[in-house]
């Protein structure tokens, strides 16, 4: 994938919002269907303009609507909040408490800063192959437990455009949940505990609860190759304190004795499943626990979430088919509203906040579109493959520039050229997985509407 050029961004961004953005599908998704009146007209949508402009608020009619303000606006990114009692771009006429968030779909980040006490290859926004599987392990663990332990069928995996992926549970009784709830989800799924002090930041009891055992089972798939492998969590010394800092001192010198004499991290790691075997036959430690190895590999490769993002209804998360910006941006929350690197937590008076990015964020330069993922896919997802703004563009133009004269004889309407376009690029096999995930959520609907059609007919 070609180099990204951030200067060229807002040319590209007129580009894509007027010939690429598949805004039919979009529109799809968050009006889910009209069930609900007003459902679309009362989300909340934010835009990061360039020169770092923020407006919050925005909401639109229908997709035209929308079309017209993302071609006009040219967003650097886009944020999806939830859906308000009354309708955003009206909040400042609203009775004072009375606009309120009701409704937004389960979400989730996870952002590999996150891991950056186990990762060895990268730190900070860097990303390689070599750390990109513990956002597949992540996938699959989280994914699986949403599906099989709380039976929520439509979920939306995306990459970041950057460093990590989000997941949008979009079931119907899902977006109703309350925040109490949703952090109640988010507290099963969630066992790295401890700050940047804490070292040993798993502690598994006794009784091991079957969704430990069944992540534990997707790990061990993923743990050689990328633990002991690529990451070679036991290569030296100054590796391996880490991990002895999580088993009982007790074992410590026969660890050390046995590691020096080893070659490498998977015989280093064979030999400390024996000798912890052993210690948990010997001694009972309430400190440590009886499963030293799976609380290492938890420790090292099991997904960290952010609860915030997850328990807060009113939380913006970035919508699929943003463009990662230029700059990385950090966000912060003051009394229920997300605000961006202002250097105050002072609410402003206008909807346009300004902030500012320091020199360590402009590692963020990507480019990429931010797209779902393909569940039957996720072990060979790639971010480094998925299409730079730049890149679907140029592939635009050259199409473009082959078929001009055809074009010139056809009068075709925006929407039909605009879908033609995006077929003929990269982005066309992302959007086709979104299609996938609509389709079924289109047939969910349906069922739900054949359902309260049949209750009204037994009245």
């Amino acid at each position: 994938m070609e180099t990204f050029d951030p200067t060229e961004l807002p040319e590209l961004l007129k580009l894509y919002y007027r010939r690429l953005f598949p805004y039919s599908q979009y529109y799809r998704w968050l009006n889910y269907g009209g069930v609900i009146k007003n459902y679309f007209q009362h989300r909340e949508f934010s835009f990061t303009l360039k020169d770092d402009i923020y407006i919050r608020y925005q909401s639109f009619n229908n997709q035209s609507d929308l079309e017209k303000e993302m071609q006009k606006m040219n967003p650097y990114k886009i944020d999806i909040g939830a859906v308000y009692s009354h309708r955003p771009n009206q909040h400042n006429t609203v009775k004072l408490g009375a606009f309120q968030a009701q409704e937004k779909e389960l979400v989730f980040d996870i952002d590999m800063t996150d891991y950056d006490d186990v990762r060895r290859c990268c730190s900070s926004a860097d990303i390689c192959p070599k750390c990109w599987t513990l956002m597949t392990m992540a996938i699959r663990i989280i994914d699986r437990a949403l599906k099989e332990d709380f039976g929520f069928k439509h979920r939306l995996w995306v990459y970041s455009g950057r460093r990590g992926v989000h997941c949008w549970v979009c079931d119907e009784s899902v977006r109703k949940l309350s925040s109490a709830v949703r952090s109640g989800i988010v507290e099963y799924l969630s066992l790295v505990k401890g700050g940047q002090d804490v070292k040993k930041k798993v502690h598994l009891s006794e009784k091991i609860h079957p969704f430990i055992r069944k992540s534990i089972n997707i790990i061990k798939k993923y743990f050689e190759e990328y633990a002991l492998v690529n990451q070679d969590i036991l290569e030296n010394k100054e590796s391996w304190d880490k991990i002895l800092a999580l088993v009982p001192e007790t074992i410590h010198d026969e660890l050390q004795q046995s590691f020096q004499k080893s070659h490498n991290s998977l015989q280093r790691w064979e030999h400390l499943k024996k000798v912890a075997s052993k210690c948990q036959n010997n001694i009972k430690n309430d400190k440590y626990g009886p499963w030293l190895e799976w609380e290492i590999m938890l420790q090292y490769c099991f997904p960290r979430l952010d609860i915030n993002v997850s328990k807060g209804i009113n939380h913006l998360l970035k919508s699929p088919f943003s463009v990662h910006p230029k700059t990385e941006s950090h966000s912060v929350t003051q009394a229920g509203v997300q605000w961006h690197d202002l250097g105050s937590l002072q609410p402003l008076p206008s909807r346009f906040k300004q902030f500012s990015a320091s020199p360590s964020q402009v590692d963020g330069i990507t480019g990429r579109i931010s797209v779902p993922i393909d569940l039957q896919k996720v072990d060979q997802f790639d971010p480094f493959t998925v299409p730079t703004i730049s890149f679907i563009c140029r592939e635009l133009d050259a199409i473009s520039t082959n078929e001009e004269e055809k074009e010139e004889n056809e009068a075709e309407s925006d929407v039909k050229h605009r879908t033609r376009d995006y077929k003929k690029t990269s982005l066309a096999p992302y959007v086709k997985v979104f299609e996938h995930f609509l389709e079924n959520l289109d047939k969910s609907q349906k069922g739900e509407l054949l359902k309260k059609s049949d209750l009204q007919k037994d009245f």
